[in-house]
């Protein structure tokens, strides 16, 4: 009896195993419903998949898919430099705080990014937060030598920064065209994360124009090549290449909330960085151009509350007086398509593009007003309203450029006169908290509205000064300190 009752289970048992075989081998004969990333995971859940995941086929070979990145390593990696820098953090005390007084003691910081050569004379391009309110810059190259830095000149708004070294015959990387990159193109991007020196890594172009609202200053120009090549903290100022070896961007941001690389990291199209560094070389700041309008990128929505035909273009929600849009013609409500042949499908892909002119140059806009599509020509401004180049004045003193205030900014702010800070370096207003775009109104209690005014003020103080003024958000900001 009890033989029995063993036999008629381990029947029923042999017989469900050889039935759960016969149908787990012909599953997975004709199961392709996979895709990698399953295949991946199975793999490590399950050392039975082996087989599987091994015969996964791959397109065939050609030389157009080629991904060997050698070449281009070459070319690149002697031309990235390893920026160190030092500066003095003011070790303050209640006595400071309460009579205003410059800390007499300063704790040296050090910290470092990348840069690239772009000239055999020495000029080097990096990231504006790399070199930002630094006293001390060396640059260290690939060889290992080491020479001290100085500033050429620096720009907030696209955040890049000129440096210059005293070297001749310097390894130097060519240009490339920004414009002409395909998302899916091979980039590699070579910089010093971690200070782990001459690092490449590879990945593809992701996406263009793209604008993630990372830097602070409110006339900032995001205009991103997306990629998935990893950077990490060091690479800020580093080389985004192409598989020629040539420059197409300076990476400069990451997407993270751990502070490193977790998928996607953006860098300055080279077509921006070559003008920025042209103007740093030849006027000492850069030259930006304006057309004066407010952009909305068109959605769905924007499409239906102004009843537009599609989402293509760029939609003009005003256009200031006197501007060179207005000047041009160009009105409310219109759709800008293209910038010189180029179709443009948001503001950020305009920005980039505008940013490579000068006050003065002539573009071409193609609008779209209603069902007519013309084309428009528009000679840049400056922030002024006219087509000169804006020249600000620096006062070594203070460790900081000054500019008069714009009118827009006088309208905007409700003021009636001011002296915008241009550039903050080492010094006098970066030691008492003085930032970059700060509007000086007074100082000592007498009205500025030219470097002249300030300068008079300065030579008229017993040694201190006490500084009013506002910030382009609206708030209010007082100093005091002595000279």
């Amino acid at each position: 009896m009890k033989l029995k009752n063993l036999i008629a289970p381990l029947i029923v048992g042999l017989a469900g195993g050889i039935l759960g075989a016969f149908l787990f081998t012909h599953i997975n004969q004709d199961n392709n419903s996979h895709n990698e990333h399953e295949l991946v995971s199975d793999y490590f859940d399950n050392k039975s998949h082996d087989t599987q995941f091994k015969t996964v086929s791959y397109p065939s070979y050609s030389e157009n898919m080629s991904m060997d990145f050698t070449y281009a390593a070459e070319k690149g990696l002697p031309t990235v430099v390893h920026v160190k820098t030092t500066y003095n953090q003011p070790n303050y005390t209640l006595y400071d705080f309460i009579f205003g007084t410059t800390p007499r003691n300063s704790t040296p910081i050090m910290s470092s990014g990348s840069g690239v050569i772009i000239s055999s004379d020495g000029y080097i391009v990096t990231n504006n937060h790399v070199i930002e309110n630094v006293e001390v810059i060396e640059i260290v190259l690939s060889n290992r030598e080491a020479y001290p830095a100085k500033l050429v000149g620096r720009d907030a708004t696209t955040d890049l920064a000129l440096l210059k070294i005293e070297a001749t015959n310097l390894p130097y990387i060519d240009y490339g065209n920004s414009d002409d990159i395909k998302i899916g193109e091979w980039v590699l991007a070579i910089g010093n994360p971690f200070n782990l020196t001459s690092t490449a890594t590879a990945g593809i172009v992701s996406a263009k124009s793209r604008n993630i609202n990372i830097m602070s200053d409110n006339m900032a120009i995001e205009s991103f090549i997306q990629t998935d090549a990893a950077v990490n903290p060091g690479n800020s100022g580093g080389a985004l290449v192409n598989t020629k070896g040539e420059l197409i961007g300076i990476n400069t941001a990451i997407a993270s909330r751990t502070g490193s690389f977790v998928g996607y990291s953006f860098a300055v199209p080279v077509n921006i960085v070559r003008k920025v560094v042209a103007d740093l070389v030849e006027f000492g700041e850069v030259q930006r151009a304006y057309l004066g309008m407010d952009l909305i990128d068109i959605d769905a929505n924007v499409v239906k509350k102004f009843n537009i035909d599609n989402t293509e273009g760029v939609y003009v929600a005003r256009v200031w007086q006197n501007s060179a849009g207005h000047k041009a013609g160009i009105k409310e409500n219109d759709v800008i398509l293209g910038i010189n042949n180029h179709r443009i499908n948001s503001s950020a892909e305009l920005l980039g593009h505008t940013s490579q002119f000068r006050p003065g140059d002539e573009i071409e806009l193609t609008i779209k007003r209603g069902k007519d599509i013309k084309k428009y020509k528009v000679i840049m401004q400056n922030k002024h309203g006219d087509t000169g180049l804006v020249k600000s004045k620096s006062i070594d003193k203070l460790g900081a450029r000054f500019e008069p205030i714009s009118d827009y900014e006088k309208n905007r702010l409700k003021i009636k006169n001011g002296l915008q800070v241009t550039d903050v370096v080492a010094g006098k207003f970066a030691a008492n908290g003085i930032k970059k775009n700060f509007i000086i109104v007074k100082v000592n209690n007498n009205f500025v509205s030219k470097v002249e005014d300030l300068e008079n003020a300065i030579q008229k103080s017993d040694g201190g000064l006490f500084i009013e003024g506002i910030y382009p958000n609206g708030s209010s900001a007082y100093y005091a300190f002595k000279l």
